[in-house]
């Protein structure tokens, strides 16, 4: 019988794990995580305090272990955790963490299978703003009309990383998007991902750029109204952080978003990545 013990949040949406830290690392206690992790699709686990070292060998335990942030400034004592922070003395290139203030999923924009699973540990909070939201795309997809879930199928979109640093820049720097467009690829991802379980859910977020075959606005529009959809509270989650939180989310299976805090707090939070065994099927580069 496994030590953990999961205790919904909301009906769509989350779940806070009840286990001991000593028990953390023990299978009964993996087995219980992986399998509420889809279900539940973020999972909270308060005050747990992991250090670096302790949180990499519970990564290490759910998956493999992966980092696609090492062109991006920000390390915590080992190089595969990622520091999630404004603070100028460690991010000199703040828009990437500017530009998860709005909806996103990790991995959208690399030609790779997006990263299974996130796990995030609060070191220092903002004393204003900071929280997590977190939305299910597969509730936001299975509870659609009937008639708009078939008007969706075979509809493709088109993902940069540019478009979602779009809202962080009045205008966005030549040099910057240089940059960007050298560290990603355009991809194009269907509207509606399949997944290897046949749970099928929605794949929208702030680097979502266009729609094949639709005149922009049309196809932005739809976009914008679907990100709506989703982020509703009925399918979202706020966490309201404390030190020592940790979190993990299914980040094939959510979105994500931090709420805007002062840039001056010194607000770390410690990430560390599972790596994804899924492509989005019928996803290609976009010429």
């Amino acid at each position: 019988m496994s030590t953990a013990r999961i205790e919904p949040i909301k009906p769509h949406m989350g779940g806070i794990v009840h286990v001991a830290k000593e028990h953390l690392l023990e299978d009964q206690t993996i087995a219980a995580v992986r399998e509420a992790l889809e279900d539940r699709g973020v999972l909270v686990f308060p005050r747990m305090n992991l250090t670096d070292a302790e949180q990499l060998s519970f990564t290490d335990k759910l998956g493999k272990r992966v980092n696609y942030n090492r062109k991006a400034p920000g390390r915590g004592d080992d190089e595969d955790v990622y520091a999630i922070t404004l603070d100028k003395k460690v991010n000199t290139q703040p828009e990437y963490v500017l530009g998860t203030f709005f909806w996103h999923i990790d991995g959208v924009t690399i030609d790779q299978p997006l990263p299974k699973a996130t796990l995030l540990t609060a070191r220092k909070l903002s004393p204003t703003g900071g929280q997590t939201e977190f939305a299910s795309m597969y509730a936001a997809y299975e509870n659609l009309p009937e008639t708009e879930k078939q008007a969706l199928e075979g509809v493709k979109v088109v993902h940069r990383m540019e478009a979602s640093m779009r809202p962080v820049f009045d205008q966005i720097p030549e040099e910057d998007l240089a940059r960007w467009r050298a560290m990603s690829a355009v991809m194009t991802h269907p509207l509606v991902w399949t997944h290897n379980s046949g749970r099928k859910s929605l794949l929208v977020g702030s680097h979502a750029d266009s729609v094949v075959g639709r005149p922009i606005p049309h196809g932005r529009s739809l976009l914008v109204r679907l990100l709506e959809w989703a982020g509703q509270p009925a399918f979202s989650y706020r966490h309201e952080w404390q030190e020592g939180d940790l979190v993990i989310w299914d980040n094939c299976g959510c979105m994500h978003r931090v709420v805007p805090y002062d840039e001056n707090s010194g607000r770390r939070m410690h990430r560390t990545t599972i790596m994804g065994e899924e492509r989005v099927a019928g996803s290609a580069r976009h010429g």
